[in-house]
C-alpha cells in the first residue's frame, strides 16, 4: 500500500481526551478515530490489526473443534427475562442498551449472548448423543458504560470473541474448560503478549469457577496477586490469602475508655498505644435488592484489613432470598447521606461496636428492621480486642466474643494484599502486578439451562439441564492492550504477528529519481515475496517520515537514503532501533529471514 493513497492522518500532539499511552498513540498514529463517547471507528491500519488477531483466534478455536457461527445482536427481552437478567442489565447495572420496537416489543443490543445461545440449544439439542457442542462467534458487542474511557479499553461498542459449550456432565465441561485455557494461552503467546492467567470472580455472568487472562501493564485497571513460583495467581477481587497474625493484645480487662477525636484506626491505635491487628472495626453498608428492600449490613473486620466488596456482594446475593429478592441492585457504604433515609438518630460513626442497637433503624417502608451482621474471619479469634463503644469519643478495650459481644456469622470478606502469605503455600508471599483483562473463561454449569429449561435426555432416559461453559476474549481490547504493553517515547512497537504491515519502505526524498527507483523496486519485490509492505512515497520531509514510521510502529523500516550510492539500504528494527546496512539485492531475503525468526 502506498501512503500517498492511504487515508492516514497522524497527529503531533496528544488528544485532550486520551489518558493512557496506548489510547494517545492509537489516536495520534491514525489507527482509530473518536466518533462519540465510547465510540471509535477502526481506520484501515487498525482494521488490519484486528483482522490478524481475529485470524489467530479463529485458528486456535477451530483447532479445538469449536464451530464458528454468528448470533443476532438484537435480542428479545423475554429471553433475558427467562434468565432473570433483564432487570439486572437494564436497571441495576444499566449496562444494556434497551429499546422498544414499533410493535411495542422490548429488545436489547447484545452485551453478551448466553440467553440467545441457550434458547438455540434448547430447540436443537435433544439427546446426550449430540453432546458436547461448542460454538463461538467474533462480533460487535454493546455496553452502556457509565464512564467510557481509555479508548478501546472501556468503550460502548467493541469487538469480542465469545464462545459457549454444552455438555452432559461437569467432567465433560471441565475438559473443554481446560482445553480453552490451553487455547487462550496459545492465542496470547502468538500475539506476543506477556500475560498471566488468574483466578477470577464470575460476576454477573455467574457459574462455579472462572479464570481471567491479564496482559501485564503498568496502566492496567486490575490488580493481580501471585506467588513467585507461579503456583497461585488471582484477580484481587477473587484472591484469598493468610493475613499476618494478630499481635497479642496487652489489654487484660474489659473497660470503656474516653478516646476523643479518635474515630479512625490510626488515631485510636496511637492514643491507646495498640496495634491495628488488635482492633475490630465496623463498616456499615446498605444493600438494595431487586424487590426494593434495603438492608443495612454491619461488617466486623480487623483494623488492618479492608472489605473486599466483590466478596461481600457475593455473600449478600446468597442471602437475597431471605429478603424476598433475587439480585442486588445497589451496594454502597452507608455514609451520612444514606443514613438520613433510615437512621432514627445520628450514628456514632467511627465508634460503632458489633452490637450496635437495631433501634437506630427507623420504621421505614422497604427498610429491613434489623442489621444484617457479618464478621470477617480476621476477627473470629481476636481476644481482648479494641472496638467502638457505640458512643462518640469512646472505645472499649479487652473485649471478647461470647462474653462482651456476640460473634456474627463468619465469612471470608477481607481483601487480600501484597505481602500476605499464600493460602495454598504459606511459605510463598503474594506479590502484586497491574493487568488488563483481555479474556475470561467460565464454568457456567446449569445456571442458564435451568432458568430457560434447556434440557437433554441422558442414556438412562432422564431429562436433565444442559451443563454450560462460556469463553470470552476482547479482540479490540487486546489490540490496545498490546500497545499499552509495548511502546516507547516515539510510538507503538507492534509484534510481527499482529502488526498491520511488516515493513515500511521510506523514501527520504521523493524528488530524487534514484531513491524513488530503489524504493519502488523494493516495494514490488517485497510484495511479490509475500511480505506485507507500505511505501512512504509522500512528498514530506525525511524527518517527518521517520517520526511517522516510529509512531505507527511497523516492525521494520527500509530507508533508501544515501547508502544506495554504495548499493545498500538501511534497515531499522523498530523494537531495538538497531540499523543495519544491507545490499539492495539481499533485502528481500534478509527481511523474510527476520520475519520468520
Amino acid at each position: 500500500m502506498r501512503l500517498s493513497q492511504m487515508l492516514w492522518v497522524t497527529l503531533r500532539e496528544d488528544p485532550a481526551e486520551a489518558e493512557l499511552p496506548s489510547h494517545k498513540l492509537l489516536l495520534r498514529a491514525g489507527y482509530i478515530r473518536r466518533v462519540g463517547s465510547g465510540l471509535y471507528a477502526y481506520l484501515p491500519l487498525m482494521w488490519r490489526v484486528l483482522q490478524k488477531i481475529s485470524a489467530i483466534v479463529r485458528e486456535e478455536m477451530n483447532a479445538t473443534g469449536a464451530q464458528e457461527c454468528l448470533l443476532t445482536q438484537l435480542q428479545p427481552a423475554e429471553l433475558w427475562q427467562e434468565s432473570g437478567r433483564w432487570d439486572t442489565y437494564t436497571k441495576a447495572e444499566g449496562i444494556m442498551f434497551a429499546l422498544t420496537d414499533r410493535a411495542n416489543r422490548e429488545v436489547g443490543l447484545g452485551p453478551t449472548h448466553e440467553e440467545v445461545i441457550t434458547a438455540i440449544a434448547r430447540e436443537t439439542i435433544r439427546s446426550y448423543r449430540q453432546l458436547p457442542q461448542h460454538l463461538y462467534q467474533i462480533q460487535t458487542k454493546f455496553r452502556d458504560e457509565i464512564r467510557p474511557r481509555f479508548g478501546l479499553m472501556r468503550g460502548r461498542e467493541f469487538i469480542m470473541k465469545d464462545g459457549y459449550s454444552f455438555h452432559s456432565s461437569e467432567s465433560s465441561l471441565k475438559e473443554t474448560y481446560y482445553e480453552m485455557d490451553r487455547a487462550y494461552r496459545k492465542m496470547f503467546d502468538r500475539c506476543g503478549l506477556k500475560f498471566r492467567a488468574v483466578e477470577a470472580d464470575s460476576g454477573a455472568i455467574g457459574g462455579s469457577g472462572s479464570q481471567e487472562f491479564m496482559v501485564l501493564a503498568e496502566a492496567g485497571e486490575d490488580d493481580i496477586l501471585f506467588t513467585e513460583d507461579s503456583s497461585y495467581a488471582a484477580n484481587v477481587e477473587k484472591a484469598i490469602s493468610l493475613p499476618p497474625d494478630a499481635i497479642p493484645s496487652h489489654f487484660d480487662k474489659f473497660e470503656k475508655i474516653h478516646t476523643p477525636k479518635s474515630g479512625t484506626i490510626e488515631s485510636v491505635c496511637k492514643l491507646l498505644k495498640c496495634d491495628s491487628t488488635q482492633v475490630a472495626k465496623q463498616v456499615l453498608y446498605q444493600v438494595v435488592y431487586d424487590n426494593g428492600t434495603t438492608v443495612l449490613v454491619l461488617v466486623s473486620i480487623r483494623g488492618d484489613r479492608d472489605v473486599n466488596e466483590v466478596k461481600l456482594q457475593n455473600e449478600l446475593t446468597k442471602l437475597s432470598a431471605n429478603y424476598g429478592g433475587k439480585a442486588i441492585i445497589n451496594l454502597q457504604v452507608a455514609d451520612t447521606d444514606p443514613q438520613q433515609k433510615w437512621a432514627h438518630s445520628k450514628l456514632p460513626v467511627g465508634y460503632i461496636s458489633p452490637n450496635l442497637e437495631d433501634s437506630y433503624i427507623d420504621k421505614v417502608a422497604g427498610i429491613a428492621p434489623k442489621f444484617l451482621r457479618l464478621a470477617d474471619r480476621t476477627v473470629e479469634h481476636l481476644q481482648n480486642f479494641v472496638t467502638g463503644a457505640d458512643e462518640a469519643d469512646y472505645h472499649v478495650v479487652g473485649a471478647n466474643w461470647g462474653k462482651d459481644f456476640t460473634l456474627p456469622t463468619v465469612v471470608n470478606l477481607d481483601k487480600a494484599m501484597a505481602g500476605d502469605r499464600a493460602e495454598n503455600d504459606p511459605s510463598q508471599i503474594l506479590q502484586t502486578a497491574r493487568g488488563i483483562e483481555v479474556g475470561h473463561i467460565f464454568q457456567l454449569g446449569t445456571k442458564y439451562s435451568q432458568a430457560m429449561k434447556a434440557t437433554f435426555t441422558n442414556e438412562q432416559g432422564e431429562e436433565l439441564p444442559l451443563v454450560m461453559g462460556c469463553y470470552g476474549l476482547g479482540v479490540s481490547r487486546l489490540a490496545q492492550a498490546a500497545v499499552e504493553q509495548s511502546h516507547d517515547k516515539d510510538g507503538i512497537i507492534w509484534n510481527k504477528a499482529i502488526a498491520p504491515y511488516h515493513v515500511i519502505v521510506t523514501v527520504p526524498n521523493v524528488g530524487d529519481a534514484k531513491q524513488m527507483e530503489v524504493g519502488e523496486s523494493l516495494y514490488i519485490a517485497l510484495s511479490t515475496a509475500g511480505v506485507e509492505v507500505l511505501l512512504d512515497d509522500r512528498d514530506e520531509r525525511a524527518g517527518v517520515k521517520f517520526k511517522d514510521a516510529d509512531l505507527v510502529g511497523i516492525p521494520y523500516r527500509v530507508v533508501t537514503g544515501k547508502a544506495i550510492a554504495d548499493g545498500k539500504v538501511e534497515i531499522v528494527n523498530r523494537a531495538t532501533k538497531v540499523a543495519t546496512l544491507v545490499a539492495i539485492e539481499s533485502v528481500v531475503d534478509y527481511l523474510k529471514n527476520e520475519l520468520s525468526s
